[in-house]
């Protein structure tokens, strides 16, 4: 008898999930990391791009910015695609062109063609939001909060393991070797992803937004152009200004153009709820508040001695000291889940903005030794790692299923947005605060401890937004169909265990799971 394949679109409610989830966890959690580490293995040869790619320090930048300004536009394109036509087809699709640029990047020294070898290492953003969007698919309830937890500090995991590893190996190997590291765990992502997990049959109803996303695309480059490159260009010089100018103009058409089309790229009508709106939101100030760490700690770490305050330590040890935050962050996963279980994500969310607000307080005044980084690294991680555990689950619970891809696409983007504000702003303290050591800048204390107070100011920002999330307290709310609120009639509403009439008895819940 032939089999068919059965593709389930919006407004119908999902099979029953697998009882047993087998590998998919690991599998999608080490292709998160794979993308971490693609982001981080530039990080010990920062310093020396210049010279190595035999360009001035301002050309050298792009190569960062590249993969950044990718990584944005990819990401909500790639989780509406993956909405559409299948989201592990989506994610081993990043996974190829990350790889394609990887190879491209360890075959060259050329400028131009190593940024465009990073630009297509940016399209494996899109990774993170496909594998949250696949584990709600298929995976039980009893096991999602903490996959999803997992799954979302999966860029924090890598790249805080990652950072001593590409430190070795640039220390003791040609500095190319770093791009074909990336492109061997990209290809074992593709083949466990491939092997392993399987495809969701959920997919979401129209066609894709090229108009859209090529407006969502160009507004995000005129936007994120001027905020990473305005400290060379000049905060007020007429490209940043204007480019920033561009950017809103830009970002406002494309809106109203979202609005008015019937399979938008991106739901603006979903996205302005108030518990999406405000996620989004504090998820900024997440992102800011996980950057300045990665940019503050290893440069104190690395600073000689004879400044006063530098720890004199070599790029490896620098990179062991700031890995606690990456592992500490991938052990908080599992407490999310039983915190969240019992509070609601929105608590979860709250308490991990006060253990960061916590760690850059200290951190003020824990910056003479070593250990103390370490410290830093370690309470950081654990409030990082709760805060971004929460962020799926808040998204997922406020979003129909078919668009989990894409809510949780334009989720990861705004945590991009906020690390490159947390660039751009911190780099400019550092810079302007720096001191003459000899014949060179380096950045300064007070720099330092601005820059940690300028954390301490987003996560409270964050933490006083999420104050007005409404709660999802899985005992205590109502169950909703899984059904979008703004594109056809009122969900239906039942108490918990109630099913309506004619369906097959499971509901979706508020927080996302499925019962």
């Amino acid at each position: 008898m032939r089999r068919t394949k059965q593709i389930r679109h919006a407004g119908e409610l999902p099979e029953p999930p697998k009882e047993r989830s087998g590998p998919i966890v690991p599998v999608l959690a080490f292709a998160g990391i794979t993308v971490a580490v693609m982001q981080t293995l530039l990080v010990p040869v920062i310093k020396d791009l210049p010279v190595l790619l035999s360009t001035d320090p301002a050309n050298a930048t792009w190569v960062m910015t590249a993969t950044l300004l990718a990584g944005a536009v990819s990401t909500p394109i790639m989780g509406r695609l993956g909405d559409l036509y299948g989201k592990r087809r989506m994610l081993l699709a990043s996974l190829a062109v990350m790889v394609v640029g990887s190879l491209i990047c360890a075959s060259t020294d050329d400028l131009v063609v190593m940024i465009t070898g990073r630009a297509l290492q940016g399209f494996a953003m899109g990774a993170i939001p496909l594998g949250i969007g696949i584990m709600r698919d298929e995976l039980p309830r009893e096991k999602l909060g903490s996959a999803m937890a997992l799954m979302s500090s999966s860029i924090g995991v890598g790249g805080g393991l990652a950072l001593p590893a590409a430190a070795l190996v640039a220390q003791h190997a040609d500095w190319h070797a770093l791009f074909l590291g990336s492109a061997g765990l990209g290809v074992l992502a593709m083949v466990l992803t491939y092997a392993l997990v399987p495809e969701p049959p959920l997919r979401a109803p129209g066609t894709f937004d090229f108009i859209g996303a090529f407006g969502l695309s160009l507004g995000l480059v005129l936007l994120l152009l001027p905020v990473t490159k305005g400290g060379d260009w000049g905060w007020t010089s007429a490209p940043t200004l204007g480019l920033l100018a561009a950017s809103v103009a830009t970002l406002l058409l494309w809106g109203l153009f979202e609005l008015r089309t019937p399979a938008p790229l991106v739901d603006l009508r979903t996205t302005a709820r108030r518990e999406v709106l405000l996620t989004n939101l504090a998820s900024i100030m997440v992102g800011v508040a996980f950057y300045a760490v990665s940019l503050v700690l290893p440069q104190l770490l690395q600073l000689p001695t004879s400044t006063g305050y530098g720890l004199g330590q070599s790029m490896v040890v620098a990179g062991l000291c700031v890995a606690p935050l990456g592992v500490t962050m991938m052990f908080v996963a599992p407490l999310y889940a039983r915190i969240s279980a019992r509070r609601g994500p929105k608590t979860t969310l709250m308490l991990g903005m006060v253990i960061i607000a916590i760690g850059y307080g200290a951190g003020l005044g824990l910056l003479s030794a070593p250990w103390q980084t370490v410290l830093i690294a370690v309470v950081l991680g654990a409030g990082i790692g709760l805060a971004y555990s929460s962020l799926p689950a808040l998204i997922i619970g406020a979003v129909d299923p078919s668009e989990t891809g894409a809510a949780n696409g334009l989720n990861t983007l705004m945590r991009s947005i906020g690390t490159s504000v947390s660039s751009a702003v911190i780099g400019m303290v550092l810079a302007n605060t720096s001191v003459t050591m000899g014949s060179v800048q380096v950045p300064s204390m007070e720099g330092f401890r601005i820059s940690f107070l300028i954390a301490t100011g987003a996560v409270l920002a964050g933490l006083v937004l999420a104050a007005f999330l409404p709660s999802q307290r899985p005992s205590a709310h109502p169950v909703l169909l899984a059904s979008s609120a703004d594109s056809g009639p009122a969900p239906a509403v039942a108490p918990v265990g109630a099913a309506p009439a004619g369906s097959t008895g499971r509901t979706v819940r508020h927080d996302g799971a499925l019962s």
